[in-house]
């Protein structure tokens, strides 16, 4: 052994760690490697900055512990994101010691979750009322942006009630929160015969209301306390519903109590909505919660690919290509455009070519919502630059360490962008619009007394726009 290789260390703690833990949490939680040794300090590679943080909330401290106990000194760990091709696959431990899928989020021809990890002994059943039969975890194309969620969801659904409940989604309009959700539903429903319902918070109310005015809340009460798995979409909708809000708050802890799984979805974290009592956030929160973001070039273009596949269209890949390059928002948006295209070439019995995809969705191209430079590029450019992980410039925190590059990213999204300050507040959760200019404020006057800080910002603003170019 090496002086500083302490990889014999590593393995005997993810040993123990195996023998301690759930199955289900090992499987999902462990999907890190050992990259590599320094004095003192064990570096693992993690898939992705979001993952980071969630481990080191979780794990970091135990693990360190049991380094110490094994080792007789204090090692410390460290996290590199890295992607899973620089990793050696005879290296991973995690690779030898858990059933779980391996996915990587790279590799367009690994973009759906393969149907291979999914139970099929089990006899085909009629599907589903309440869930839409295409929303399912092969129908689900996986990367960067959902990779870590798709699989918190599979490994949920496969031991639901246990480790990670209640699971919640959230993430802007058209990133695939409903599919997930009802891939959870099917997947359960599929495997065994637990009572499953899904609805949107809106219908919620709705039913609360009805039952409320006929007198039947003793009813409405027995429907959803009794389930095996309730799926709520939509919670955000619940925000100034003050009575809905309780009646959900007694059937979370109904649920809950029973070890029944819950699954819900919000456009935004749960911490940022105004108008929920704080007992009922807290509730959301109690479980596991990530967030999906819009999705790179790479799993926009196996999206059109799969998508057009699954309607039996052949569209060449110059065009998927050109769809996807121009079109970065949100999955919705790339289906609406795959739609066109096909609508044409059914009705007017022609090809589709660069040129045509050109002419009929040039609008689409053209708007400002898929023309205008992403402020979330622009949020994770900064955030890797200053060490930091993305949701840290969206958050809460009024660190010094944190304040700055916010700042700087409002700044800059500012000066390259045409969002409003209103609507720049709303992309760094949820702010004012006087706080946006005082950020820009804060940083002119600091260029002007640092002459070291514009020169950082125009590089910044180069890997932005290098960044969008790959993306």
């Amino acid at each position: 052994m090496a002086i500083w290789d302490y990889e014999i260390f590593w393995k005997e703690t993810l040993n123990q760690l195996q023998q301690e833990l759930e199955e289900v949490e090992f499987s999902l939680w462990f999907n890190i490697h050992y990259l590599r040794s320094e004095e003192n300090t064990i570096i693992i590679g993690v898939p992705s900055s979001f993952y980071r943080d969630q481990f080191k909330i979780r794990y970091h401290n135990l693990i360190e512990e049991k380094l110490h106990e094994l080792s007789g000194q204090p090692i410390t760990l460290q996290y590199e994101v890295v992607s899973k091709k620089v990793i050696d696959q005879e290296t991973t431990f995690s690779s030898q010691t858990s059933q779980r899928p391996s996915i990587s989020a790279k590799d367009t021809t690994s973009k759906s979750l393969n149907q291979n990890t999914l139970n099929t002994s089990i006899q085909q059943k009629d599907p589903h009322p309440l869930l839409r039969r295409d929303y399912t975890f092969s129908n689900y194309v996986i990367g960067d942006n959902n990779s870590f969620a798709a699989n918190a969801a599979l490994a949920i659904s496969k031991n639901p009630g246990t480790a990670y409940n209640p699971f919640l989604v959230y993430g802007g309009v058209g990133l695939g929160k409903t599919h997930l959700m009802q891939a959870i539903g099917n997947y359960i429903h599929e495997h065994s015969n637990a009572k499953i319902i899904y609805i949107t918070a809106e219908t919620f109310t709705n039913e609360f209301v009805q039952a409320l005015q006929a007198n039947k809340t003793a009813a409405f009460k027995n429907k959803y306390r009794f389930v095996d798995v309730l799926l709520v979409d939509d919670i955000h909708f619940l925000q100034n519903k003050i009575e809905t809000q309780e009646e959900l708050f007694h059937t979370f802890n109904a649920l809950y109590d029973a070890n029944k799984q819950m699954v819900f979805t919000c456009d935004r974290p749960v911490s940022e909505l105004k108008h929920l009592s704080d007992r009922l956030k807290s509730r959301f929160e109690r479980g596991l919660t990530v967030d999906l973001q819009p999705p790179d070039y790479e799993t926009r273009l196996a999206i059109l690919k799969k998508k057009a596949d699954a309607r039996n269209i052949t569209i060449p890949h110059e065009v998927l290509e050109l769809v996807s390059k121009n079109i970065s928002s949100n999955v919705r948006d790339l289906e609406a455009a795959l739609t066109k295209l096909i609508a044409y070439t059914e009705l007017v019995q022609k090809p589709i070519t660069i040129e045509v995809a050109q002419q009929h969705l040039k609008d689409v191209f053209a708007s400002p919502k898929q023309a205008n430079m992403s402020i979330e590029a622009i949020q994770r450019v900064v955030a890797e630059y200053f060490s930091l992980s993305y949701n840290d410039l969206k958050g809460k925190k009024r660190t010094q360490n944190i304040v700055l590059p916010r700042q700087i990213a409002m700044y800059i999204a500012r000066e390259i962008t045409e969002y409003s300050t209103t609507e720049l507040g709303l992309e760094f959760g949820g702010r004012d619009h006087t706080t946006v200019m005082h950020a820009c404020q804060k940083i002119e006057e600091r260029i002007r007394s640092d002459p070291t800080l514009e020169p950082i910002i125009q590089n910044l603003i180069r890997q932005i726009k290098d960044y969008r170019t790959k993306n």
